[in-house]
């Protein structure tokens, strides 16, 4: 079968062609913009790309076209699909109808750590000889992909709370039926298509009607969202964790988590010695354990995977070390997960300096819903570099100002890059935070480093 992809180069539509080519279809693809690293990932498995939407590219008529959610009404291909009445489908109904429906699904959802949290279980379920398929919103760099398709029983899946096409406006997740589901944690995000956090809620309540009573839920004891969202209606055995209370917590951890002990109802059970820093990451892991563990995996198995385990691309991925400092590559563009990011490379600098560049760029970020809690996020940054973007709707200045000297903000990457190459001394943890690609900061800085 021939299908056709629109909106091919987003992390998920990239990693539904990967599954389609797998499974023996031709596929083709356009996008807006055609970039790597997934481009390059999708013209190796001989998939044609094609720059921009137009309508031109349906020809000759593919049997099934795949609708990403980036595309709205009035996309000149998007509106030939509709003219000439192709068949069409959205990515995430695609994917339970071809894949998902056979497998037990072990679904990662919340507002942070999905992505890091998917790759870690996908990784704990292989290490155990699992051979799970998967479908993660980065590249892990243990598969070196960011999506497979294995004849396994099981698939991981990073399940998005963001909406499924333009005639879909349910949640992603919802197709997705799993039977082991994390929920990490549940904030207010993506403010161009939620109202409020109740809108939020609401989403994940829809989810939770999916799961079946022989599934499992696993949620942490202690995020007051998670709980109003299960009080909204739960039918589905849950089992909580936490860093410091739950059936499953945290103990023995040293100063950056890379060493803790795995507690279930005050035994130890099992201890890790991994390379990521963190008490998010440290709560990722923990959760990836007991979701691995539903499905079989033993938890000393589990442990011992996560001493091999090397995170995920842009996820406080260390770009630079030498000339004694580093620079970092973060995805975090939420105030929490900024926070929480800055925390874990605080306990793990020590005494050197911890520098955040950060671009304010997702859409919730540059409509400023989070204008007002950004600068308390900072607080374990000794300089905080933001740059302020010309489609950025509010003046990022302003409400810095309780942040004093250690704060600047600029209209130009240059001087950033300058202000850094001039400034930068031996033990500088630099981290540059962004979820896209920043103008070619981090190579063009570290060129000049």
């Amino acid at each position: 079968m021939h299908l056709h992809i629109l909106g091919i180069c987003g992390t998920f539509m990239g990693g539904v062609a990967q599954i389609a080519r797998s499974l023996g279809h031709q596929v083709t693809g356009s996008d807006q913009n055609v970039y790597p690293p997934m481009s390059d990932q999708l013209t190796a498995l001989g998939i044609e790309l094609m720059n921009g939407y137009e309508p031109e590219h349906l020809e000759p008529a593919p049997d099934l076209v795949i609708v990403g959610n980036t595309l709205s009404r009035g996309n000149p291909a998007l509106e030939s699909v509709l003219n000439r009445q192709l068949p069409y489908i959205s990515g995430p109904e695609w994917l339970y109808q071809e894949v998902l429906k056979d497998k037990h699904v072990l679904a990662v959802s919340g507002t942070h750590g999905k992505t890091t949290t998917t790759t870690i279980l996908s990784w704990i379920l292989e290490y155990s000889g699992l051979k799970p398929g998967f479908l993660i919103g980065g590249v892990a760099e243990n598969f070196g992909l960011s999506a497979r398709y294995t004849d396994s029983d099981y698939f991981v899946i990073e399940a998005d709370e963001y909406d499924t096409a333009f005639n879909d406006k349910r949640s992603k997740f919802i197709h997705y039926h799993p039977k082991t589901l994390i929920i990490n944690n549940v904030e207010f995000d993506h403010a161009d298509i939620f109202r409020d956090i109740a809108a939020i809620r609401r989403e994940f309540h829809h989810l939770l009607r999916t799961i079946p009573q022989q599934a499992k839920i696993i949620a942490p004891q202690d995020d007051l969202e998670v709980a109003k969202v299960l009080e909204m209606g739960c039918w589905t055995p849950v089992e909580t964790f936490s860093s410091v209370e739950g059936e499953w917590t945290l103990t023995n951890s040293d100063r950056d988590y890379r060493h803790f002990s795995v507690l279930k109802k005050d035994e130890i059970v099992g201890k890790v010695s991994w390379p990521l820093i963190g008490e998010h990451n440290a709560s990722n892991a923990l959760a990836a354990i007991i979701a691995a563990h539903d499905v079989g995996v033993p938890i000393d198995k589990a442990c011992a995977a996560l001493s091999e385990f090397k995170s995920v691309k842009r996820r406080l991925e260390c770009i630079y070390d030498a000339k004694g400092f580093r620079v970092y590559d973060d995805f975090a563009h939420h105030p929490t997960a900024i926070a929480k990011t800055l925390k874990a490379l605080r306990q793990h600098a020590g005494k050197g300096r911890l520098i955040a560049v950060m671009e304010p760029r997702s859409n919730t970020m540059r409509m400023g819903v989070h204008a007002e809690t950004l600068s308390s996020a900072f607080v374990d940054a000794d300089q905080v570099l933001l740059f302020q973007a010309n489609n950025v709707d509010w003046d990022i200045a302003a409400h810095m100002s309780d942040l004093g000297d250690r704060c600047r903000v600029f209209t130009d990457i240059e001087e950033i890059i300058s202000l850094i190459s001039k400034d930068h001394q031996q033990g500088d943890h630099i981290v540059i935070m962004s979820n896209g690609a920043f103008g070619g900061l981090h190579k063009k800085l570290i060129d000049v480093l």
